[in-house]
């Protein structure tokens, strides 16, 4: 399901979704729309006063949830204390499913993490200036840019699930911001004259999320539908599900684990995945590949060597081709690519495939004799690898 806030759509729908907005004796309020392709994926919600942020969001993956926030500020601006509570929207007014508390202490913070009949509290070493940051939420970003907008940005420290997350916040030409995730990438966020978010897009990281302003939008009755499509197994499930493929050819053991990231409607060669660039070739953990033989990989253009063993893969797709990067490093995530422990690249053919493929899917297929072939599909492009066995 994607939301889509057009002029075309029936007053009735748009009064649905947009339900009224707090008073105007509020100081502030607005709501995001975040979407991954055509599906929307989360809406969320907030009201902030000098003092307070109170906000709500709903977030469909892996399973709906429904997460409620309140956020204390200290009279300079820093955080004095922050709440999220998540709740499962199939037990209507049940208790949260999970607490997770942060509150200013000397050097540093306490965090306090309630599950269950589990409570845990420990210190967590971080800048008295650190803001929340939460996945698939992006409202604490409009306190960021805000900050960010009294000087020229620079370090944004941010509390992710007991640790810090060192952001940085850098100006863009046209007045923009760029958020820079320490691990997934760049955001590019948009803001109004008063400094808040209008828009971020996420297209530089791993996450590919669109992210826009409303003025308001109603969540319980979003949340009871969505959980009601995860009971009926139509929900979205995770953003990327993981694949194996094992496969014998000419007497090898082949096996490829790797992340499968789905189409949803985008353009993905060269939109998602752009020509010439480095790419985890899946998603999450870095696509592994064990081989029990020796394996050499490639053909006219240059072979490469593969000792039995495990490696891990990547790429880099080009509009004639492109290479398959054979790499010694394991067990790392595919965002950790470090080219001096390559093993070696070889050429990777190109061709459109006949039907679009949804999740990213690698195929290891016997041809003949001691030949086969390593194939990476997605959308309507096929990349390939020729190799035989030794």
């Amino acid at each position: 399901m994607r939301l889509k806030v057009t002029a075309c759509l029936r007053p009735a729908l748009l009064a649905g979704l947009f339900a009224a907005a707090p008073a105007a004796a509020q100081v502030d309020s607005a709501a995001l729309v975040t979407v991954l392709g055509r599906d929307t994926l989360a809406l969320e919600r907030w009201v902030r006063t000098p003092e307070r942020v109170t906000a709500e969001a709903v977030v469909r993956s892996p399973r709906t949830t429904v997460r409620r926030y309140v956020l204390d500020l200290a009279p300079d601006g820093r955080m004095r204390r922050f709440e999220e509570r998540t709740f499962d929207p199939a037990q209507a007014g049940g208790a949260p499913v999970r607490t997770d508390v942060y509150e200013a202490a000397e050097d540093g913070w306490t965090r306090t993490l309630s599950q269950g009949d589990s409570v845990a509290t420990a210190r967590v070493e971080a800048p008295a200036e650190s803001l929340p940051w939460v996945d698939l939420v992006h409202w604490p970003f409009e306190l960021v840019l805000m900050r960010a907008r009294g000087g020229q940005g620079g370090a944004a420290p941010l509390l992710s699930g007991g640790r810090p997350l060192a952001y940085t916040v850098t100006p863009t030409q046209g007045g923009g911001w760029t958020l820079t995730h320490p691990f997934r990438g760049p955001s590019v966020a948009q803001v109004d004259a008063q400094g808040r978010l209008r828009s971020l897009d996420a297209a530089g990281t791993t996450r590919k999320v669109i992210v826009t302003r409303q003025p308001w939008v109603e969540i319980d009755g979003v949340a009871t539908r969505w959980a009601r499509a995860d009971s009926e197994g139509r929900g979205m499930g995770e953003l990327s599900g993981r694949g194996r493929e094992e496969a014998s050819v000419a007497g090898a053991r082949i096996v490829v684990d790797y992340g499968q990231p789905q189409r949803r409607g985008r353009d993905i060669f060269p939109g998602i995945v752009r020509w010439g660039q480095v790419w985890r070739t899946g998603a999450n953990r870095a696509t592994h590949i064990t081989t029990d033989r020796a394996l050499v990989l490639g053909g006219a253009e240059g072979t490469l060597e593969v000792p039995a063993g495990e490696y891990t893969l990547f790429s880099i797709p080009e509009e004639n081709g492109g290479w398959l990067i054979v790499n010694r490093q394991t067990g790392q995530n595919g965002t950790a690519y470090d080219s001096a422990q390559d093993l070696g690249r070889v050429r990777m053919r190109l061709a459109m495939t006949d039907e679009l493929v949804e999740a990213f899917t690698i195929h290891a297929d016997a041809v003949c004799g001691d030949e086969g072939v390593l194939r990476l599909a997605w959308d309507d492009t096929e990349f390939s690898v020729p190799f035989r066995v030794r």
